[in-house]
């Protein structure tokens, strides 16, 4: 039989996202209960807010950005020596980028064409400002991946400013905001107020791309696993109901309540489906959307977190290359995975090292990060390393 929770009553971090989903059915539908767990769910304002409840023990584990753990792994992140670790990963697809109803015009009929828009940053001699959520987070990524792709330096051709997920619609109200990549539902709120327009889709940029973690101290879970694996039990049976269509309507009112994300149910719903409305005349059609279940996506493989370091190391978070398959391997925790889904009986994927294309083209082979990582016209890296190295 599989041991008892080392530690019983858990508190997991949350921001108001509806990625967070899983962990609130979990809670909500009594999956944590059902495997031996006491849960509470903390609302935070911001993604440090989350990382300082995880490092303070205000919360033992946290709904986090995938680039957050990976960052702790490299100095990045503030956690000095206090790592993080992935056991789980709680969501594919199901972020945007909204750009500003006064740039309509600007953007061609293909989210990837940007031309007008850089040109008038040029002519009016003064750079757009757009807005993430964290530096080395997902929205950083999939915002500098989608300028850059379209001819914009992230660096140099705009401002890039740091803002928690609910303040996006306030700001770009206030007229402060060209653009910004957040996750649901305030993509779809900026829409509702008509300040802005679903530009593209983070699916478009990378489809089911990771996006969401779980995310524990390492030595939490190295004391705690039976904690550990009881949280990831809960999380796949609330993974599994969110992701069944028929459940959608009620996973929607739940989360709009006043403790998690705080609005309209609709406004929830009208991102869990397979066709977006973004705002500007466009329908994204035959989308994978937002998955929490379904194509394996809660196995955390290694592969990814190689990703986002070769970004970092785009964009020069990272004066050199680090050991990518050692970050990856301390980061990424599928043995934790593998152990808890073997002990409840439900069949599990496997470490994959396959290549991942994104809209660009551009192919990222995770054997060949470092080559990946310097194969960009426009980069951070003021010397691009040698396409030879690895």
């Amino acid at each position: 039989m599989p041991g008892e929770p080392e530690l019983s009553r858990l508190t997991f971090g949350i921001l108001p996202l509806t990625d967070c989903a899983p962990i609130v059915i979990a809670h909500e539908k009594a999956f944590f209960e059902k495997h031996g767990i006491e849960s509470s769910v903390m609302k935070f304002g911001s993604w440090t807010a989350s990382r300082d409840g995880l490092l303070s023990g205000k919360a033992q584990a946290a709904h986090m950005l995938f680039g957050m753990p990976v960052a702790a792994a490299v100095g990045k992140l503030g956690t000095e020596h206090r790592p993080l670790v992935i056991p789980w990963i709680l969501n594919r697809n199901g972020q945007a980028i909204t750009v500003s109803v006064r740039h309509r015009e600007l953007l061609g009929s293909s989210a990837r064409d940007l031309r007008a828009f850089a040109q008038e940053r040029r002519d009016k001699g003064r750079p757009m400002v757009f807005a993430m959520t964290l530096q080395p987070g997902t929205h950083a990524m999939w915002l500098r991946y989608w300028l850059a792709a379209g001819g914009i330096h992230p660096d140099n051709d705009v401002a890039l400013i740091t803002i928690p997920p609910p303040m996006m619609v306030a700001n770009m109200r206030a007229g402060r905001l060209d653009g910004f990549c957040v996750g649901e539902p305030w993509n779809v709120r900026a829409i509702e107020e008509e300040l802005g327009f679903t530009a593209v889709l983070s699916e478009e940029i990378w489809p089911d791309h990771p996006e969401k973690v779980l995310a524990f101290e390492e030595e939490f879970s190295e004391t705690h696993p039976n904690s550990v694996k009881a949280a990831l039990k809960a999380l796949h049976e609330a993974s599994v109901w969110c992701d069944e269509e028929a459940n959608r309507d009620e996973l929607a009112i739940i989360l709009a309540q006043s403790q998690y994300i705080n609005c309209a149910p609709g406004t929830i719903r009208s991102r869990l489906g397979s066709s977006i409305d973004c705002g500007n005349g466009r329908t994204a059609e035959n989308l994978r959307g937002l998955t929490f279940s379904g194509r394996e996506c809660n196995y955390p493989q290694p592969k990814f977190a190689v990703w986002w370091l070769s970004q970092f190391r785009r964009w020069a978070m990272l004066p050199s290359a680090p050991d990518y398959l050692g970050v990856a391997a301390r980061v990424m925790r599928p043995d934790f995975y593998e152990a808890a889904m073997t002990e409840f009986g439900v069949p599990h994927g496997r470490a994959e090292f396959n290549s991942e294309t994104l809209f660009d083209g551009k192919v990222f082979d995770p054997a060949e990060p470092e080559r990946y990582a310097a194969d960009f016209e426009i980069t951070g890296l003021k010397k691009k390393p040698a396409l030879n190295e690895s």
